[in-house]
């Protein structure tokens, strides 16, 4: 059985990297296994999760056996398939003063690391793309590399569920990535750029959907396994940034009416509601605060904003806002899980899902 996939998947600058960093670490305080994808060439969820020490051994110079194009690499030399893939385990220290990488001991969250190296694959992906139609069996095993390297991965960490970030493009890599999800978060930022998106984003997922369908029927190998490439739309998600200075309220607020229409007509090709309003969108999954004065404390104690303590420098308003996020974090998580209908086995913690009043979830976990 195929552990649940979520990408994420959008324009740049939305806030991907941000949402799938802080919602991994928040399954972990739910109390699941979850193992986090970076699928992004620029690797910046890698980038978030571990040490300038640790990310020069994963990138040395030459090869790059213990990254996703890793991974790939003998598919890509024509040598033979996917490789086994190797899991950063990322865990707080006991002080809960730093994160960091450990291999010595599996813990609930690990992390498939991302490569700019990636990138080398993208032109073998495209190349065997049509070969499918043909009933190729090597382009197949191509094409659905990503989504046999992460279930690889997500069987051997005992995981409840996959996270992936995707980059902001509409390339041969996002396509194989796609195929891979069973559902898709699409985070949003007001401005008229992210909405013009959605139009480019929801005609590529359809088209690749019904691509792959078609392809399937082209297998050559009946008894092999490949995935589905269901891309199930879960729903969005808006990230309120600060206003721009040169963008006037009344244009902001009529950027964020236009969300729910935009994304019934233009990512879900069906006919929009343009009286919704967001906050009453049952697609909305989230309407998150800009939490943007809590980052640089993030960013300094290498920890999420809701795992802030006043030793990092969050007290006062700050503090209020860390308890806010752990708030606004924790009932998206929920959500998320609810929609994907995440099975009973998914080991939620049942004393933290009425943890609501406090806002402040514990997240010690037992490693």
């Amino acid at each position: 059985m195929s552990v649940p996939t979520i990408a994420f998947f959008g324009n740049k600058g939305v806030g991907k990297t941000f949402l799938v960093y802080h919602l991994a670490w928040m399954y972990i305080d739910l109390g699941m296994r979850v193992a986090v994808t970076d699928l992004d060439p620029q690797a910046n969820l890698t980038a978030a999760f571990l040490s300038d020490e640790r990310l020069e051994r994963l990138w040395p110079d030459g090869e790059h056996p213990l990254t996703i194009f890793g991974c790939v690499r003998p598919l890509k030399r024509g040598i033979g398939d996917i490789a086994g893939p190797h899991l950063e385990y990322i865990k707080m220290t006991p002080e809960e003063t730093e994160l960091f990488p450990t291999n010595e001991e599996p813990t609930p969250l690990a992390l498939l690391p991302g490569d700019m190296l990636l990138l080398e694959f993208e032109e073998q992906l495209s190349e065997v793309w049509p070969k499918c139609m043909g009933d190729d069996e090597h382009a197949f095993r191509v094409t659905s590399a990503f989504w046999r390297i992460m279930q690889n991965a997500a069987h051997a960490h005992q995981a409840d569920l996959i996270l992936t970030d995707l980059g902001p493009n509409l390339g041969a890599i996002n396509r194989s990535a796609l195929i891979a999800a069973d559902y898709v978060v699409v985070p949003l930022v007001p401005d008229i750029f992210a909405l013009q998106g959605l139009r480019y984003l929801g005609s590529a997922r359809r088209r690749w959907q019904t691509q792959w369908n078609e392809r399937l029927r082209h297998n050559p190998a009946k008894d092999s396994e490949l995935p589905s490439g269901a891309m199930h739309p879960l729903g969005y998600i808006v990230l309120q940034h600060a206003e721009r200075l040169y963008r006037p309220a009344k244009v902001f607020q009529r950027q964020i009416a236009r969300i729910p229409e935009a994304y019934r007509t233009y990512f879900l090709d069906e006919i929009g509601n343009s009286d919704i309003s967001v906050r009453d969108d049952p697609l909305c999954l989230s309407f998150l605060r800009n939490y943007v004065s809590l980052m640089p404390l993030a960013y300094e104690a290498r920890k999420p904003i809701f795992h802030l303590k006043p030793a990092d420098g969050a007290i006062g308003a700050y503090f209020r806002a860390v308890q806010q996020s752990c708030k606004d974090f924790k009932q998206l998580a929920l959500k998320i899980a609810e929609k994907a209908s995440m099975p009973p086995s998914a080991r939620i913690r049942k004393d933290l899902l009425s943890n609501s009043e406090s806002g402040i979830l514990s997240y010690t976990q037992s490693v």
